[in-house]
């Protein structure tokens, strides 16, 4: 396995997953696909030499550690982790329940965390690797509607980027990837839970975002199979980049985020400069 680099990748069984791990193996790479169920993920990508189903459920750190091995077992090292996993509970915040809100943050920021935490190890002992995070620009801008989600993102992005400079030293890279809206299964209902409408003050708005949503769904402008093969570009450079925002609607977002913020912080800069203790008084 010299010649090749290993992808493991979470959520390999369907949406965008599918469409990595499709563009990571044509690039001459092998690939460790992961999902819950492994007759979906061989069912989408089929079965070779260069590639591995493995079972795993990204909220079982003892599942991690299991698919990691039989990934380590079978090529002999891990060089690029794809943390892709996710779904997406929706509603306003008041109707949410506890149980879902702590649900969501299980899956899409700890599920991440403990496939990292396996494979570090791995990288480490290497000293080479490279960690990637599927956000969102729900990790950079929050919107009604997506509480949870933008929580569980927005928590992935300061933790990659805290991590960034600890694995350094041993050769490991990061990678955030930001993507806009793409065409994937995420609106779906296998992977979007809407919360129960209780409250009637955000029922008209409720029904409202529902409907657009679902006529959303299908018709998202960025094409997942593209930035599948972009993303297999960026990995293979020497220098990756640490952030990678996906699609020209993220990056209009994400050029507005940066705009505001810095006029909040112009807005009450003599304010803000102000608060220095007075030790020479």
């Amino acid at each position: 396995m010299t010649d090749r680099k290993v992808w493991f990748i979470t959520g390999a069984g369907r949406g965008m997953g599918i469409d990595i791990a499709k563009a990571a193996l044509a690039a001459g790479n092998a690939v460790v696909a992961t999902g819950r169920n492994t007759d979906a993920v061989t069912a989408a990508l089929g079965q070779g030499d260069h590639i591995l189903a493995a079972k795993l459920d990204v909220t079982d750190p003892g599942g991690a550690e299991a698919a990691v091995k039989a990934a380590v077992d079978q090529f002999g090292r891990i060089d690029v982790l794809v943390n892709n996993a996710g779904n997406f509970n929706a509603g306003f915040f008041e109707e949410i329940s506890p149980e879902d809100f702590r649900a969501q943050i299980e899956t899409t920021l700890f599920g991440p965390t403990n496939v990292t935490r396996a494979v570090l190890p791995v990288m480490r002992a290497q000293r080479s690797g490279l960690v990637v995070a599927i956000t969102s620009t729900a990790g950079i801008v929050g919107q009604e509607f997506c509480t949870a989600y933008a929580a569980s993102k927005f928590g992935v992005e300061g933790w990659i980027e805290s991590l960034t400079p600890e694995v350094a030293p041993f050769g490991i890279r990061t990678m955030l990837v930001e993507p806009g809206f793409f065409r994937t299964e995420l609106l779906t209902p296998e992977s979007t839970k809407y919360a129960e409408p209780s409250i009637d003050d955000y029922g008209e708005r409720t029904e409202e975002t529902i409907a657009a949503w679902n006529g959303m769904n299908g018709q998202q402008g960025g094409d997942p199979a593209k930035l599948a093969n972009a993303l297999v570009q960026l990995a293979s450079q020497d220098e990756p980049p640490l952030r990678w925002v996906a699609g020209a609607d993220a990056v209009e977002l994400v050029e507005k985020k940066a705009k505001d913020l810095l006029a909040q912080a112009e807005a009450y800069r003599e304010l803000s400069s102000s608060l220095a203790h007075d030790d020479d008084a």
